[in-house]
């Protein structure tokens, strides 16, 4: 299996730390605000990565973590006057069911920086033994001059490094690119007991030192989004590494930016997308079905047109799918294997999903011709436990007596040639929830 390292720009061969054991990291969102559909393309990629070493045998120990303490959280928890814990509470519990609604399995670890307190004030002494810290009057910095590989995430040189969003200038910093590891609070804001005052953690420190507690260090596989890989990832590495002195995650994973229409996807645009809005128009598994259409490291426009391809793609495989279940034909056993083998082979490289994709609608277009069987179907649902698309869940739609009626009526409509009764019919059809479609085959009625 090969996997495309951003650390070495290239693709690697994956070799575990542990035979048969893969520990994954994974940055969660910032739970303040409803997610968008940023945050559940990255899950979902995540996911599939996850699903696809547990169907090759590995046990997975997969960390995601929520922040639920910054900067965000505290003046938004001011405008609504309820506690931190309060709104973090509450998104988490959203966050948790949007996830679940695109068939994201659980993490086996969720933590979160305030009840890791103790693990990142043990990680920041760390650091601080090994001289690369200093204090200013608003809390303690890590010096990046001291870490002599400072950029090699990003692949840029420390002089030419430019300021994460998270990052203010402050003359008093000794370089431009130095961070907090611990922020002294205001009277007002929530806070900790330190050593060098109350306040509460950096950004960075927060995953460095939830991801050595859970995966110990080096772990395997550390992911996120693109966007992460530098001010986040790059210090994380240069805490992590400057307090244990040897690597910090082996291979370096990151899914591609999302667009809306083309455009780069905020606010001030006025194309934001919550999950919750999607979800208002389109079934969570035709997002699903969207994201993995796309190569992970890829970008991924969710425009109308693409969520409606989706949509038209999913409700093909699924309307295979439950044709195969009735079926008692036999499917060609030689083109099963090589089905399998060519899925396997496309996410053995470096998880390209669009591929595998692609094989599985040569092989829907083959089954069609000679006729579907229940071996197209067992193998489907087997290949869905990497995708989860829940094609195991699938059920046909019970159709009532006074439907299948009126498409009994419409269809003499048709043979008579009465187009306006017919259209009529049809329309009568809708209005009552369903969907009848002309093919070569005759009259398919579906739920709407």
């Amino acid at each position: 299996m090969k996997l495309y390292n951003t650390l070495t720009k290239k693709q690697e061969e994956f070799q575990p730390i542990k035979k048969d054991q893969v520990t994954i990291y994974v940055c969660g969102p910032t739970i303040y605000d409803y997610g968008h559909i940023g945050h559940g393309r990255s899950a979902v990629n995540f996911d599939i990565i996850r699903r696809y070493f547990l169907y090759k045998g590995f046990k997975v120990n997969f960390v995601f973590n929520y922040t639920d303490i910054d900067d965000k959280i505290i003046d938004r928890a001011k405008k609504e006057k309820i506690t931190t814990k309060q709104l973090t509470k509450k998104f988490e519990k959203i966050y948790d069911e949007d996830y679940k609604a695109l068939n994201v399995l659980p993490p086996t670890h969720k933590p979160k920086p305030t009840e890791e307190i103790n693990e990142i004030i043990d990680l920041i002494k760390s650091i601080e033994k090994q001289g690369c810290t200093y204090m200013l009057g608003d809390g303690l910095y890590f010096d990046v001059s001291k870490f002599k590989s400072y950029g090699k995430l990003s692949h840029q040189k420390i002089n030419e490094l430019q300021a994460g969003i998270r990052i203010k200038a402050d003359e008093n910093k000794k370089n431009f690119q130095d961070f907090a590891l611990w922020k002294l609070s205001k009277a007002d804001e929530p806070s900790w007991p330190s050593p060098w005052g109350p306040g509460r953690p950096g950004w960075h420190i927060e995953c460095s030192a939830m991801s050595s507690k859970y995966l110990g260090q080096p772990f395997d596989i550390h992911g996120g989004g693109q966007d992460l890989v530098f001010p986040h990832h790059e210090n994380e590495i240069a805490q992590s590494e400057s307090a244990n002195k040897k690597q910090f995650a082996n291979y370096w994973l990151h899914n591609g930016f999302v667009e809306v229409n083309k455009e780069k996807m905020s606010k001030s645009l006025g194309n934001f997308k919550t999950m919750r809005n999607i979800f208002e128009q389109y079934d969570p598994m035709v997002i699903r079905y969207m994201i993995i259409s796309a190569h992970y490291r890829a970008p991924i426009d969710f425009s109308n047109d693409n969520l409606e391809q989706a949509k038209n793609a999913l409700d093909r495989i699924r309307e295979f799918i439950l044709n195969a279940k009735e079926s008692k034909n036999k499917i060609d056993k030689e083109l099963l294997d090589f089905t399998k083998k060519e899925v396997l082979i496309s996410l053995d490289n470096d998880f390209d999903t669009p591929k595998a994709l692609a094989t599985i609608f040569n092989f829907i277009r083959e089954v069609n011709k000679q006729g579907n069987g229940k071996e197209a179907y067992d193998l489907m649902i087997d290949i869905d436990k990497i995708f989860g698309l829940n094609l195991d869940k699938l059920k046909k739609d019970k159709i009532p007596e006074k439907v299948k009626e009126l498409v009994k009526q419409r269809e003499k409509a048709r043979n008579d040639k009465d187009w306006a009764k017919a259209d009529k019919l049809r329309d009568t059809i809708k209005e009552l929830g369903f969907v009848v479609e002309d093919s070569k085959d005759g009259q398919k009625i579906k739920k709407e």
